[in-house]
């Protein structure tokens, strides 16, 4: 018989029990459950004494979660504080018994407490997160490019704009890539921060388990040598009847200016034996289908959901992002968790912001998770009416909260945590 919810403890792990709840972590996700000595020893970094929690059954952990420390770019260019979730798991034992609602209650109660204004995380299933108020504010396409289709010169030998690309190893990505990506981050809504951790991680220098296999990795400087753009990439070895067929694999491609995206991207598909490019996760707007004579060499094989927010903070959140035009809305939210919801007067111009509980009116109501969104520049609230999603109470206010909070340009995050 089941042991009641109620005798399941849910609560911060302790050093002594990470190793039980790294084994949980990789039941969850179906891994094998038990990691070398050398691995756990290397997953210690992501410890950090209460922001792990553990459901425990018995003295055994049977559900996970971690949050750390981050920092998400609003638009204008304002680093907001952040509670980044990830690590989710529940035990196929204990499936259904509000152990993730427990945990994320906690956690979400722990972050407002602290001052952060939102959570994030990225979901690896669609339906579970917005019961708890997050929803999509970012989404991704990864394009795969046939080269031979694209109507690029083969012959291409490099940049002609006085730049160069040169290939590079782990610890130059280490020396150069963190001060290129923060340039790139302050300027993209939806970016988030990367720590140390995160760049040993992916050039190898720290290994969590399994195969590790060394990447590619490419630099472009423009002519005055400042370094504008990174790839990692790897790439299979498969030939068919004497000819290469081999595909690139993006790990992530960062770049400063549309040039070095240009340049490295037509680096990428010159590369000899290449047929296919693979783009990783990029943001929907991306240029690279353009960069190409024939864009349609460009196919989009994966497009979906990608951040998620969860808005802890409205007052501060909508303060700290920018705003194009001038007006005022009274925006009305629900939030079944209690942690942000009220009507709230957003009073918007180029100049600045100011959003103040009030008792006027409301213009719009929505749920919380829709402003997500919203506040990234991403969606609209003419769509979230049409979806049902979103009630105009004065007619024209999602006109008017389009023309405030609709962005140029679409919100990314580069980044899976």
């Amino acid at each position: 018989m089941s042991r009641p919810t109620a005798d399941i403890d849910v609560r911060p792990v302790t050093e002594a029990e990470f190793a039980d709840w790294q084994r949980a972590l990789n039941t969850g996700f179906l891994r094998e459950p038990v990691l070398s000595p050398e691995h756990l020893e290397a997953r210690r970094s992501q410890f950090v004494p209460g922001r792990l929690l553990g459901a425990f059954d018995g003295g055994r952990c049977v559900a996970t979660f971690r949050s750390f420390t981050q920092e998400v770019t609003a638009v204008g260019g304002a680093a907001v504080p952040a509670d980044a979730i990830s690590n989710v798991t529940v035990s196929p034992t204990h499936r259904r018994r509000g152990l993730l609602t427990r945990m994320m209650s906690q956690d979400l109660a722990a972050a407002k407490e602290r001052g952060d204004v939102v959570a994030t995380l990225i979901a690896a299933e669609y339906p579970i997160y917005g019961r708890y108020g997050f929803g999509p504010a970012t989404w991704m396409t990864e394009w795969t490019v046939d080269v031979p289709r694209t109507g690029l010169d083969p012959r291409w030998s490099g940049p002609e704009d006085g730049g160069r690309i040169d290939l590079v190893d782990g610890e130059d990505v280490r020396k150069t890539g963190p001060e290129l990506h923060e340039r790139i981050r302050r300027s993209q809504p939806g970016a988030v921060s990367r720590d140390e951790l995160w760049w040993r991680l992916q050039t190898g220098a720290v290994r969590f388990g399994g195969n590790w296999t060394e990447p590619f990795y490419a630099v472009y400087r423009s002519a005055s040598g400042e370094v504008e753009g990174m790839v990692s990439y790897e790439s299979d070895d498969n030939w068919h009847g004497k000819q290469p067929q081999n595909t690139v694999e993006v790990n992530w491609l960062l770049a400063s200016t549309p040039a070095a995206q240009r340049h490295l991207w037509r680096y990428l598909c010159s590369i000899d034996w290449i047929t296919k490019v693979k783009s990783g996760w990029r943001s929907p707007d991306d240029l690279l289908p353009c960069f190409l004579p024939d864009p349609r060499a460009a196919k989009v094989t994966t497009q979906g959901d990608w951040l998620w927010v969860r808005i802890l903070d409205v007052v501060r959140a909508l303060e700290a992002r920018t705003y194009e035009g001038t007006g005022s809305l009274v925006l009305e939210l629900t939030d079944r968790l209690g942690l942000a919801g009220g009507r709230y007067r957003l009073e918007a111009s180029p100049a600045g912001a100011s959003c103040t509980p009030t008792t006027e009116a409301a213009g719009l109501v929505m749920d919380v998770a829709d402003l997500a969104a919203l506040w990234l520049g991403d969606g609209t609230a003419t769509r979230l009416v049409a979806l049902d999603r979103a009630r105009e109470e004065e007619e024209g206010a999602a006109r008017v909260a389009d023309a405030l909070l609709h962005t140029s340009g679409r919100p990314w995050c580069p980044d899976i945590f």
